[in-house]
């Protein structure tokens, strides 16, 4: 139910069909990781439709077809969050006051990591649409570009102007976890990490609404000719506090997704 309620919230849709949702802690608030967030949607049956008009199934068929074409698939295999959570909002203060600050940087602040990852977001995402994941190895983990890298190849061009994101055209952003972790395979040595991932609304074409003076209506998720406009983005950015041995914050997930699609996936 809470994937369902985020949904309407996100788009303002007075009603979409049931989606379950089973979630997990993405990081151990300290100690260990644990298991990452487990949210998925079920897969329902096909809308059957053998008792439409032969003509109405074939205007849907290719309406369907083209849809396919230009939604964007799954980039990374990670859990779409939509909206924060109270509890982790909750941790995420006292993991930031009470550990991070006063252990792993003091002059840590959230609004300043929010700002640089907004710029992150629209940096990796141009680059993602160009295709030019090599110069990503400064931002983006090996890992997350070999994930990445199949995905993005498979893009048609249509699919690939989707992915770029200008930060002026994001509406919302929120930290949705912020985890502590330690590696103590080396006994000499305990390498600590702190772990945040990033949620972002985005409304394609924002910037140059307001530039020209558009009122943008509140509703806009409930109007057709903004639906396909509205994205919402998952990035996760970790840096290594080990002593002597400190980071750049770098990218090891990075999703898109349209809200809209995950509704109509679950009709």
């Amino acid at each position: 139910m809470a994937m369902q309620h985020a949904l309407k919230r996100c788009l303002g849709i007075a009603r979409v069909p049931l989606i379950r949702v089973h979630s997990g802690a993405t990081v151990a608030a300290i100690g260990q990781r644990e298991s990452g967030p487990r949210a998925f949607l079920t897969q329902p049956a096909r809308r059957s439709f053998a008792s439409l008009p032969q003509e109405e199934k074939k205007k849907k068929e290719p309406e369907e077809s083209r849809e396919s074409l230009n939604r964007l698939p799954r980039l990374m295999e990670f859990p779409e969050i939509i909206w924060p959570s109270a509890l982790n909002t909750l941790k995420n203060w006292i993991t930031i006051q009470f550990i991070i600050r006063p252990y792993f940087d003091s002059e840590f602040q959230l609004k300043d990591f929010i700002f640089g990852a907004k710029q992150a977001l629209q940096v990796v995402s141009s680059r993602l649409m160009g295709g030019d994941l090599d110069s990503l190895d400064n931002l983006v983990a090996p890992e997350a570009i070999s994930e990445l890298r199949p995905v993005i190849q498979k893009l048609s061009m249509t699919q690939r102007r989707q992915l770029e994101i200008k930060e002026s055209d994001i509406y919302l952003s929120f930290p949705y976890q912020v985890g502590i972790m330690f590696d103590e395979a080396n006994d000499k040595l305990q390498k600590r990490f702190v772990e945040i991932t990033m949620v972002f609304h985005v409304m394609r074409g924002l910037s140059e609404m307001r530039e020209r003076g558009e009122e943008i209506p509140w509703n806009m998720g409930t109007l057709p000719e903004y639906q396909d406009k509205v994205f919402i983005c998952n990035y996760r950015f970790i840096k290594e506090f080990t002593a002597g041995q400190q980071s750049d914050w770098t990218i090891n997930v990075a999703n898109h997704f349209r809200a809209i699609d995950l509704i109509n996936d679950s009709k």
